[in-house]
């Protein structure tokens, strides 16, 4: 694959990049509202073990020092592109890498990941936990 191929494959591991940062950071935020608001997606086992499963891996890329490997990937297939990414490419790249030290993506997310640990317990997903049913 030389060109316009490198771009393409570029392009879509960025657009699963982006799925997988939705679904964590929705995960953050849906999870306790859910909860507090009595939503049966919350106590989805599936959903929730793919959420703890994706954060963990991140944070453990973190923790050995390394990037996330959609990240590296990314990368190797820009730098043999013979073209420059489409300027949305360029945008989004913005928006989701920063330019800090790996230590503070490292502190934020195992920060992250232990929010969610802790969700897992305050927001059980196994068990018999019945949301009221109203009744018109």
């Amino acid at each position: 694959m030389i060109g316009m191929e490198h771009v393409r494959l570029a392009e879509a591991i960025l657009a699963s990049h982006l799925v997988i940062i939705a679904f964590n950071i929705a995960g953050l935020i849906v999870i306790p509202l859910g909860a507090a608001l009595g939503w049966r997606i919350v106590r989805v086992a599936w959903l929730r073990l793919l959420h703890l499963v994706l954060l963990a891996i991140v944070a453990g890329q973190a923790l050995a020092g390394r990037a996330c490997i959609l990240t590296i990937w990314q990368d190797r297939l820009e730098g043999g592109a013979a073209h420059p990414p489409p300027m949305i490419m360029h945008f989004i790249n913005g928006l989701i890498y920063w330019d800090f030290p790996l230590w503070v993506f490292t502190v934020i997310y195992v920060a992250v990941f232990a929010y969610v640990v802790a969700l897992v317990f305050f927001v059980p997903f196994w068990g018999t936990h019945r949301v009221a049913h109203r009744t018109p």
